[in-house]
C-alpha cells in the first residue's frame, strides 16, 4: 500500500461545470510543482450538472485528483467535513473552486507551516475590492461581532481558504458538534497559526453559490454554536421589560391617586404590542437553539458519502488480486 501523501487539497464542489477547467488548468501547476506528494479531493456536493463527468475525465488523466460525490447536497461547510474526514496527507488545505482564492498561495501556505512550525495558516483577504461594498461592510460587522459575542479569535476577512496540520484535522474530525462552522471552529482550538495575505479576485467563471439567504443562515449558525450572548440579551430584555412594566403600574397608581386618568388607547397599544415584541424575538432566539440542541439529540450525520473513487479503486484491485490468486495458486481438481 502506497504511504500517505504529504498534502491533501480539499475542494468542495457544487455546480462547478463552468469552472472547473479552469481551476484545474491552475490548480495542477501549482500542485506538481511543490516537488511533495499530494491529493486533490474534489468534493461533489450533489451537483446537478456535469460536475461530476467532467471530474472522472479530468481523473483519468489526473491520478493525483482523487473524487467524492456525496449522494445529495449537503451545503458547503459539510463538503468540506467530508473532505476531511476522509484525507490523508499530513498538511490539509482547504480550497474553493471558484479562483477567487489563488491556488498559486498553497506553496507560501505550505513553507510557512513548515519553516514556522504552525499548524494553521490562514489565507486573509487583504485586498477585497472585487466583492460589493455591501458584502465587505456585512463581513467586517459580522467578524467583529462574532469576536465580541463568542472571543473565537478569527481573523477578519479570513474565510474556509487556510492549510491545517494533521493534528488540526484530527481535533476537527474528533468534534461531535452539529452544524459546525470551520472559520470559526479551527480558531477556536487555539493552535499555533500564521497568516498568509492575498487579494481576492472576482468569481472565474459560473455564479455564487451562497447568495444572501445562505450568509444570513450561516451568520445565525456561527452564533447559535459559539456564543450564549443571544440567550442572555433575551433574559436582559425580559428583564428590561419587567422594570418598564413596574414603572407603568407605578405610574397607573399615581395617575388614579392624583385623578389625572385619560381615557386613550394609543398608549394601551403602544405598550402591548412592545411587550408582545420582546417576547417574540425572545421565544426565537430560545427557539434557534433549541432546534440545534433537537438536531445533536438526533445525532444525523450532516452528509451521507456515495463514492469515493479511491475505495473504488481498491477494491478493483482486491477483486483483481482474487481473480489472479485463483487462477495461479488455486489448486486443481485432480490434486
Amino acid at each position: 500500500m502506497p504511504s500517505p501523501p504529504l498534502l491533501s487539497i480539499v475542494v468542495p464542489m457544487f455546480n462547478e461545470e463552468a469552472v472547473l477547467p479552469l481551476f484545474v488548468s491552475r490548480l495542477r501547476p501549482v500542485a506538481d510543482g511543490l516537488g511533495v506528494s499530494y491529493e486533490v479531493l474534489a468534493v461533489d456536493d450533489g451537483s446537478s450538472d456535469a460536475t461530476a463527468v467532467g471530474l472522472q475525465r479530468i481523473r483519468r488523466e489526473w491520478s493525483q485528483l482523487r473524487v467524492l460525490r456525496l449522494r445529495a447536497n449537503a451545503g458547503h461547510q459539510a463538503a468540506i467535513s467530508a473532505g476531511l474526514d476522509r484525507a490523508l496527507g499530513d498538511y490539509v488545505v482547504t480550497l474553493d473552486a471558484d479562483l477567487q482564492d489563488p491556488p498559486e498561495l498553497i506553496a507560501e501556505m505550505l513553507r510557512v507551516a513548515q519553516q514556522q512550525r504552525v499548524d494553521v495558516v490562514y489565507g486573509v483577504r487583504s485586498d477585497r475590492s472585487s466583492d460589493s461594498a455591501f458584502k465587505r461592510g456585512t463581513a467586517r460587522a459580522f467578524y467583529r461581532s462574532m469576536n465580541a459575542l463568542a472571543g473565537t479569535g478569527a481573523l477578519s476577512h479570513a474565510g474556509d481558504f487556510r492549510l491545517m496540520s494533521r493534528a488540526t484535522v484530527d481535533a476537527v474530525n474528533a468534534l461531535p458538534e452539529y452544524g459546525r462552522v470551520l472559520r470559526f471552529v479551527v480558531p477556536a482550538l487555539g493552535f499555533p497559526s500564521a497568516a498568509v495575505p492575498y487579494r481576492r479576485e472576482e468569481r472565474a467563471a459560473g455564479s455564487s453559490k451562497y447568495p444572501l439567504s445562505k450568509m444570513l443562515r450561516l451568520s445565525v449558525d456561527s452564533v447559535t454554536a459559539f456564543s450564549l450572548a443571544p440567550l442572555r440579551f433575551a433574559t436582559y430584555l425580559g428583564l428590561a421589560g419587567g422594570v418598564l412594566a413596574l414603572l407603568l403600574l407605578v405610574y397607573a397608581l399615581y395617575a388614579r391617586a392624583a385623578d389625572h386618568v385619560v381615557a386613550g388607547w394609543t398608549s394601551t397599544v403602544v405598550v402591548v404590542a412592545g411587550m408582545g415584541a420582546v417576547q417574540l424575538l425572545a421565544l426565537g432566539i430560545l427557539g434557534e437553539y433549541v432546534g440545534r440542541l433537537y438536531a445533536a439529540a438526533q445525532a444525523r450525520p450532516s452528509y451521507y458519502l456515495a463514492y469515493d473513487s479511491l475505495e473504488a479503486a481498491r477494491r478493483r484491485e482486491g477483486v483483481a488480486g482474487r481473480e489472479e490468486f485463483t487462477e495461479r495458486d488455486a489448486p486443481s481438481p485432480s490434486a
